[in-house]
């Protein structure tokens, strides 16, 4: 194979396994004629970076805990037209590579599923297995469209290219969703094969904890999904105390429900514009609700919205003794006016 292929591993205090799984890579490298180069990317406070050194990898010792980091750090030393990434604790079978490259052709990047293919007895306790990882690939599924059964995985390939224009920032564990995230954002190929899981050795630890990493993973999704944080449940909440308003009449309780659920409402959905902004403006994700503001709104024009609705707001009271609607109008439009400020410092009309 005439592409140069770098394999990353990171590695913290993985010394009874590491030795192994360089071994097995090489292996591979020499059965397939692949002309390939080992990465160990270490924070270990153990024997792990010396026995990865005699075993001919390039160590690179940065000395910081993070399983995003560790790649980060990895990606930066790599000199592959062709990344694979796999954990050294053995529990992934590197002699599955080959299935990884033959899909590299036409995609970007190609995930080995656990779930498609054989987790050995042991590998996986019952709860990540049956609960975590398919709730977590479901949600990641659900909120951003992607296909990918086993999100995750940490056996992939990834090209070169493919990783500078995605600018991945995590450093935690949630480094494996962020890949997939703003791949399927960003339209790009993503395969599946099927793979391997096996036992860790007796003796290694694992660096999983599994509520604290699928909290990390879940709240990353969050704060990427900027519509199902802020602007449905807004909407809902919005529309569910306009719905509320019509009977405000009927009792104290109604009315005041409904003036807090359509001013949570409004607020969310404030929110959720602010957070697509910032995305669009720092971030570079591109927005069509953003670039629809940016072509259609300004300061100026925000402002004019919300003193409107404030004025409303005074002659349905003085004209009419409409109250509540009166109230909550005058609300929403105060509330209009400092937002189109605050979109205004963080950037919507950068050009």
């Amino acid at each position: 194979m005439n592409d140069l292929i770098s394999v990353i591993l990171p590695c913290r205090n993985e010394e009874k396994t590491v030795g192994d799984c360089i071994k097995r890579i090489k292996q591979v490298f020499s059965e397939n004629d692949i002309n390939g180069e080992i990465i160990v990317s270490d924070s270990s406070s153990d024997s792990s970076a010396e026995i990865a050194m005699e075993l001919g990898a390039k160590v690179i010792r940065h000395g910081k805990e993070g399983y995003g980091y560790a790649y980060q750090e990895g990606f930066k030393y790599s000199k592959g037209n062709i990344i694979i990434i796999g954990d050294a604790d053995g529990t992934y079978d590197f002699s599955e590579i080959p299935e990884l490259l033959s899909k590299s052709k036409n995609q970007d990047i190609v995930i080995g599923s656990r779930l498609k293919g054989s987790i050995r007895k042991g590998a996986m306790p019952w709860l990540h297995r049956y609960i975590g990882n398919p709730l977590l690939s479901l949600f990641l599924r659900l909120l951003f469209g992607s296909k990918v059964s086993d999100t995750q995985s940490g056996f992939r390939l990834i090209k070169r290219d493919t990783w500078k224009k995605l600018n991945l920032q995590t450093t935690g564990m949630e480094f494996a969703s962020e890949m997939i995230i703003r791949a399927t954002k960003q339209g790009l190929r993503i395969a599946e094969v099927p793979i391997s899981y096996y036992p860790r050795k007796k003796g290694s630890e694992s660096k999983l904890r599994s509520f604290r990493d699928a909290w990390k993973h879940l709240r990353f999704m969050l704060l990427y999904s900027h519509a199902f944080l802020f602007m449905i449940p807004g909407l809902l909440l919005f529309f569910g105390g306009a719905l509320l308003s019509m009977f405000f009449e009927l009792n104290m309780l109604i009315t005041l429900a409904s003036v807090l659920l359509l001013v949570l409402g409004y607020q969310l959905l404030l929110l959720g514009v602010f957070a697509k902004t910032y995305a669009s403006v720092h971030l570079k994700q591109r927005s069509r609700m953003v670039d629809w503001i940016n072509d259609h709104l300004s300061l100026e024009k925000g402002i004019l919205l919300g003193v409107a609705v404030m004025a409303l707001s005074g002659v349905l009271m003085l004209m009419f003794d409409l109250f509540l609607l009166s109230m909550i109008l005058m609300i929403l439009g105060i509330q209009t006016l400092f937002a189109a400020f605050f979109l205004s410092i963080i950037g919507i009309e950068e050009r």
